[in-house]
């Protein structure tokens, strides 16, 4: 039995962060970092049954076009991603009242929606980014035992490249769901690399007042390939996702509306018309699904 100390929940009998119960979630999910962008999703659905929530983690269950789907606000970071997905997992896959793991386990389909910025000169603004790979470069992940589905010839092919200091950890690299990827593809959206920073200034190669400790890693990222996968962006969630997902068994799955191009120092004219046509798409594919 998982102890009251491990697995906490609130007095209604909702698991302690994301204040939720089963009957509460879809098993189609989507994700968002900033939780006001919970109902810039939610305005598209034809109703909301379900709404909630506690700190950064804004929950509203409801239909598109019949498919039953959740959106949930993670905040930022691969240390709210850990709390995110072991309670979401909790919810369908531990019996709360006994405590005790289902012997039937569910799979669930976890879709993010961010925005982002893109790396390599040949991804415009107002496109769409799917991410084949997430790459660790926070230290999240290694508390689990993540090498039983890290790619590893992927993570020795980027320590080499950057001449990693291991003293930061050991990156991870996971792939996306091939399920996922099959049901939201198409020939307009670009797929690459994410990589997932444990913060946003220094491990993201910003410089204010202090020095970093490789000024030159964000130019070795640029021209990083492996087997024709180049990293297309940088943010903070999509590895911790993919990881997580991996090792619980769910499918997990990174897009990306591309809002600005650093290599050409471009900004998209309208970033919230191609946030919103990301939104549609996305659960247009889900609900045919």
């Amino acid at each position: 039995m998982i102890q009251a100390s491990e697995l906490i929940l609130n007095p209604d009998g909702s698991v302690y962060h994301l204040n939720l119960r089963p009957e509460h979630i879809a098993h189609d999910i989507i994700f968002v970092g900033d939780q006001n962008r919970v109902e810039k999703i939610t305005q598209f659905f034809d109703s909301i049954e379900y709404s909630t929530q506690k700190r950064e983690f804004k929950t509203q269950t409801g239909t598109y076009k019949g498919k039953r789907i959740t959106v949930m606000s993670t905040g930022i970071g691969p240390d709210n991603i850990d709390i995110v997905l072991n309670e979401l997992d909790a919810l369908v896959n531990i019996d709360l009242e006994t405590r005790l793991p289902k012997k039937e386990l569910t799979s669930l389909n976890i879709i993010r929606i961010g925005t982002s910025g893109s790396l390599q000169s040949d991804i415009p603004v107002d496109s769409f980014l799917m991410s084949k790979f997430g790459l660790g470069l926070d230290n999240m992940l290694r508390s689990y035992l993540v090498d039983e589905v890290s790619e590893d010839a992927l993570e020795d092919a980027f320590i080499i490249h950057t001449n990693w200091d291991i003293r930061k950890g050991k990156p991870y690299a996971i792939p996306c769901s091939e399920v996922l990827e099959k049901i939201i593809e198409s020939d307009k959206i670009f797929k690459g690399i994410t990589a997932t920073a444990g913060g946003f200034y220094g491990p993201q190669g910003r410089v204010l007042r202090l020095n970093i400790q490789d000024v030159e890693l964000n130019n070795k990222m640029d021209n990083f390939n492996f087997n024709e996968n180049r990293i297309t962006n940088l943010e903070m969630e999509t590895a911790a996702i993919y990881g997580l997902s991996a090792l619980l068994g769910h499918n997990a799955l990174s897009l990306n509306a591309i809002i600005a191009n650093r290599a050409s120092g471009t900004f998209s004219e309208d970033p919230y018309k191609a946030v919103d046509e990301l939104i549609s798409y996305t659960l247009n594919k889900l609900a045919v699904k």
